[in-house]
C-alpha cells in the first residue's frame, strides 16, 4: 500500500473542500448572520489539517497509485471530507453531539436527503449555504473535482475514478481523464446555473434559487424550507424541479458526447430508453391511482406523480406532499422506484438502471433457454456483446445490497424500531435517497432515532454512493495481503 500518497491525496481533498467553505463564509457575510465565526474556524481548521497532511506527505505523491490504493483513498476521503464538513454544525451548535453532525454531513457528501434537522429555516443562510454546496460537491464526486483540476495525480487518477464511478458500462469514458473531468464538471455547472435561473424566474429568491439548484443537480434533496419544494406552492417550480432531476439522473457519458457534437448517443443508449420508458410507465400509473382518489383534477394527479416518482426514482428525495396519505399501492411504488435509481455515471444513486435493465434481459434470456434448451443466444448492450464477467459483477452487487440492506434493517428492528420505518430507511439510505415511510416519512426526520441506527445509516449511505464494492472490498482479509 502506498500509504503516503493515499494521504497525500486525501489531506489534499480535504484542503480543497475546506475551500470550498469560503462560499458560504461570503454569504454569510453578505447576510450578515451570525454563523460567521463558525464557518471561518471550520475553514482555518480543515485548510490548515487539510495542506499540513499534504505537505508532510510530498514525498509518497510521486507514487503512482495501485489497484487497491484507489479504494482506500477514496473511502477514505469520504470519511475524512464529512468529518471536517460538520464542523460548522458543532461550532454553531446546529447539532449537540458529532453522530447528528456527522450524520447531517454524511447525508449531504453522499446526495442522501436523510436529515436530522428538525427546524431547517430556523437555521442560518451560511449553514444552509454549506449543507446545499456539500450535495452539490457530493453530487459529481470530491474526488472527481480532484482528477478535474489537479494533475499532479497523474497515473494514479484512472484507480481513483474506477473506484470513484465503478463501470460496468461497455463503452468508457476515454483517455485524457483529466480533460474528460474538467467536461463533465462544465457541464454540471452550466445546468446548475440554468436550473438557478428557472428557479429565479419562477418566484425563488436567489439565496434559495442557488441552494436548490445545487440539490436538484446533485439529486440530493436538502431544501432550505421545512416543507420542502412544497413551500413554494408553484406548479412551475415543480415542472423545472421535475426536470433538472430527470436531466440530473442522465448518464452524464451522454452528456459528453453530446458536447462533443454527437448527439446520436441518446438514441443509442438502450439504458437511456429503459430509463424514460419506466418514468414514464410508474408515472401513468400513479396518476391512475391518485386522480379520483387524492385529487379530482388530471393535472393535480399528474403534477404530483411525475415529480414524487422522478423525485424518487433519481432518489433526489424531494417531496411537494406528505405521500404517506396516499394508497399503499401508492407507497410501495415509491419504495420500488428506490431500487431503480438513477442511470450509472449520473447523480443519482440506487441501483442503476443499467444493473436492472441487464437483470431483466439475462432473466428472460433464462426462461427463453429453458423453452428453446439448444437456442444459442447473446445477451446485448447498445448492440455489444455483455461479458459474463460484468453479469457476475451485477449479480454478485444485487447480493451484497440485499445482505446490508437486511442486516441493517434487522439492526434497527432490533431497537425497538417498527418494520416499516426499519426497512424504508435502511434502503433508503442505501439507494441515497433521503425521506421513507413510517417515522421517517417526507413529514418527518430522522432525529428520533437511536445513535446506533443513525451510525448504520450513515454506513448505508457511504456504501450506497460508492456502490457497494468500493467499501465493502476494505472489509476483506484478503485485500490487506502483499
Amino acid at each position: 500500500m502506498s500509504w503516503l500518497a493515499i494521504v497525500n491525496l486525501t489531506g489534499l481533498i480535504v484542503l480543497i473542500t475546506s475551500l470550498f467553505m469560503l462560499l458560504p463564509i461570503g454569504v454569510s457575510m453578505y447576510y450578515r448572520s451570525d454563523d460567521l465565526d463558525s464557518l471561518v474556524y471550520s475553514f482555518l481548521i480543515g485548510a490548515v489539517a487539510g495542506l499540513f497532511a499534504f505537505l508532510i506527505t510530498r514525498r509518497g505523491a510521486k507514487t503512482d497509485f495501485r489497484h487497491r490504493d484507489g479504494f482506500i483513498a477514496v473511502t477514505l476521503s469520504w470519511l475524512m471530507v464529512s468529518l471536517f464538513g460538520a464542523l460548522p454544525y458543532l461550532f454553531e451548535g446546529t447539532f449537540q453531539g458529532i453522530t447528528d453532525a456527522y450524520f447531517e454531513t454524511m447525508a449531504g457528501f453522499t446526495t442522501t436527503g436523510a436529515s436530522v434537522m428538525t427546524d431547517i429555516e430556523s437555521n442560518p443562510k451560511g449553514i444552509l449555504f454549506w449543507r446545499s454546496l456539500t450535495q452539490w460537491l457530493g453530487g459529481m464526486g470530491i474526488v472527481m473535482f480532484s482528477i478535474a483540476v489537479l494533475p499532479i495525480i497523474g497515473g494514479g487518477g484512472i484507480q481513483l475514478f474506477k473506484a470513484e464511478v465503478p463501470e460496468i458500462t461497455v463503452d468508457k469514458l476515454r483517455p485524457r481523464l483529466m480533460d474528460t473531468a474538467k467536461s463533465l464538471w462544465y457541464i454540471y455547472t452550466s445546468l446548475t446555473v440554468l436550473c438557478a435561473v428557472l428557479y429565479f424566474f419562477g418566484g425563488m429568491s436567489p439565496y434559495d434559487a442557488i441552494c436548490h439548484a445545487f440539490t436538484t443537480l446533485a439529486t440530493g434533496g436538502f431544501s432550505t424550507k421545512n416543507t420542502s419544494i412544497a413551500f413554494f406552492q408553484s406548479p412551475f417550480i415543480d415542472f423545472v424541479a421535475t426536470a433538472f432531476m430527470f436531466l440530473a439522473g442522465i448518464n452524464y457519458t451522454l452528456y459528453f458526447y453530446a458536447f462533443k457534437g454527437d448527439l446520436s448517443g441518446f438514441a443509442k443508449s438502450d439504458e437511456f430508453r429503459f430509463y424514460v420508458r419506466v418514468i414514464l410507465l410508474a408515472t401513468l400509473s400513479m396518476t391512475l391511482v391518485l386522480w379520483g382518489e387524492n385529487y379530482n383534477s388530471l393535472f393535480q394527479s399528474i403534477r404530483y406523480a411525475i415529480f414524487q416518482i422522478v423525485s424518487i426514482m433519481t432518489t433526489t428525495g424531494y417531496a411537494t406532499t406528505d405521500y404517506e396519505k396516499w394508497s399503499p399501492f401508492a407507497q410501495l411504488l415509491l419504495v420500488v422506484m428506490m431500487f431503480f435509481g438513477g442511470m450509472i455515471g449520473s447523480t443519482g444513486g440506487g441501483m442503476k438502471q443499467v444493473r436492472v435493465y441487464l437483470m431483466f434481459k439475462q432473466a428472460y434470456r433464462e426462461l427463453y433457454q429453458l423453452i428453446h434448451p439448444r437456442a444459442v443466444t447473446i445477451l446485448k448492450l447498445d448492440g455489444k456483446h455483455v461479458p459474463k464477467e460484468i453479469l457476475g459483477s451485477i449479480w454478485g452487487f444485487l447480493f451484497l445490497f440485499i445482505i446490508i440492506w437486511v442486516a441493517g434493517s434487522l439492526i434497527l428492528a432490533a431497537q425497538d424500531i417498527d418494520l416499516i420505518t426499519a426497512a424504508t430507511t435502511v434502503i433508503s439510505a442505501l439507494c441515497n435517497v433521503g425521506p421513507a415511510l413510517g417515522s421517517a416519512g417526507p413529514a418527518e426526520n430522522y432525529a428520533h432515532l437511536p445513535v446506533l441506527s443513525k451510525w448504520v445509516l450513515i454506513f448505508s449511505m457511504l456504501v450506497g454512493r460508492l456502490e457497494v464494492y468500493t467499501v465493502i472490498i476494505l472489509f476483506i482479509p484478503h485485500f490487506w495481503k502483499k
